[in-house]
């Protein structure tokens, strides 16, 4: 296929055939879905009608629901009532700058980014999000802190990602998004002046969520999760729930072996056990097998998707060093660091910037030193809480519950200084 074709299939709007209106139902209770969507103003000034732009690629239609009628009720759980959409519920009105109108993968990531942020609501919080995982979550003093900390955590992902922020951005906020390429910019509202500042950005797709602000109120309800076959089956599952929320909610990393008792000899401290929390909760948004790090209320290395716990654990360390070192060649040269390497092998600059910058990355362990290790699940071996204990992980969380969770204990004892664990008692996988 010729270049322009391709770049042709970007910018092609499909339509789609899936109709108006779709009904679902379960033994006696029918739930009725109606297709989202919009009116969109045209440069010409006429109105064209337009529905998801297409699905995971161009050449696949999609369509975007809103439940507007039934409330499905299965044992002891009650879903979301119509109505209170976040993402289904977008209107033009709420698309304050169309850009390209949204695809499927912007809204999912919108979606995951609420995930995720409907547990941090009770400080300014940022997550940025690419292909559905989060490659920087933060919190910050204000919301420009947050943004700037969560983009400072992997620059090189976020280029052309999406971001979902818990509260009104400002024009502080506005001037930082701005210098960056992003498809989406998602928030509760916009103070004066930074829509002007970010409609600059012609094909940024901003989008007004007034619901974020009551977020939190999500934080307890399910839905209905499908996942469709490629016989056509359906596996359908209530949604995960967050429960580790307060610091009486981690458990002390205890076992019994052969009739002994092994105990984590180290509590964590009250910065720890916040990172813990915040970790969790940004660990319910990544794709599983996952590992992550975080220090103090911002990711330091995202590892996901990976099938062994080491390797993810070993990933998610590689990233952290890897945008280290980007980082700190953006704020001593003005450059990514790919663009220094390139810049080295033309003749174009000396290497003794890239062996400087290499050397700082090695010696501050790539700010691992003194991060919290978030595991979506238990370490059936010590071997993967090692890979964090190696770069000087202060503390660990994880589920528990390996026959073989004495070995990570005592590699937290061994350590020196010691590590603090907790187990949550939950994991969070995400496929």
């Amino acid at each position: 296929m010729a270049a322009q074709d391709l770049k042709k299939m970007y910018t092609t709007i499909l339509g789609d055939h899936f109709p108006m209106e779709m009904k679902i139902s379960f033994g006696d209770q029918t739930l009725v879905y109606r297709k989202r969507t919009w009116k969109i103003p045209m440069e010409d000034g006429t109105i064209d009608e337009r529905g998801v732009r297409y699905g995971e690629n161009p050449d696949q239609e999609a369509a975007l629901y809103e439940l507007v009628n039934g409330n499905l009720a299965l044992g002891d759980c009650r879903f979301i009532e119509p109505g209170n959409g976040l993402v289904s519920g977008i209107s033009v009105e709420d698309m304050l700058q169309v850009g390209k109108h949204p695809g499927k993968i912007n809204l999912t990531d919108i979606d995951n980014g609420l995930n995720i942020l409907k547990y941090l609501m009770d400080r300014p919080a940022a997550v940025i999000l690419k292909h559905n995982n989060p490659c920087g979550a933060a919190y910050g003093k204000t919301l420009a802190d947050a943004y700037n900390r969560a983009n400072r955590a992997d620059r090189i992902a976020a280029f052309g990602g999406a971001v979902v922020m818990s509260r009104p951005i400002d024009r502080e906020t506005a001037e930082l998004l701005s210098g960056n390429y992003l498809e989406v910019v998602c928030a509760p509202d916009f103070e004066e002046g930074a829509l002007d500042i970010l409609k600059a950005r012609k094909n940024l797709r901003v989008i007004k969520m007034a619901r974020i602000d009551r977020l939190a109120d999500f934080e307890n309800y399910r839905y209905v999760d499908f996942k469709s076959l490629i016989d056509g089956g359906i596996i359908a599952q209530q949604s995960a729930v967050n429960s580790i929320r307060k610091p009486e909610h981690l458990k002390d990393a205890v076992t019994t072996y052969k009739g002994q008792e092994y105990r984590c000899e180290r509590q964590p401290t009250p910065a720890e056990i916040d990172d813990m929390l915040f970790g969790w909760a940004v660990e319910h948004g990544v794709t599983s097998n996952s590992v992550i790090y975080v220090k103090d209320g911002c990711t330091v290395g995202i590892g996901t998707g990976e099938q062994d716990r080491v390797g993810v654990a070993e990933i998610a360390v590689h990233k952290a060093y890897i945008k280290y070192a980007d980082i700190i060649c953006f704020d001593k040269l003005g450059i990514p660091y790919a663009d220094m390497v390139l810049q080295i092998e033309q003749g174009k600059r000396d290497r003794a910037d890239k062996e400087a910058i290499d050397s700082q990355t090695r010696k501050d362990r790539a700010g691992l030193p003194g991060s919290v290790m978030i595991s979506d699940a238990f370490f059936p071996y010590r071997d993967g809480a090692d890979v964090g204990i190696r770069q000087g992980v202060s503390a660990i969380l994880q589920a528990g519950g390996s026959m073989r969770d004495f070995e990570t204990i005592q590699a937290c004892n061994e350590a020196n200084p010691q590590v603090a664990m907790k187990f949550t008692g939950q994991r969070s996988f995400k496929h």
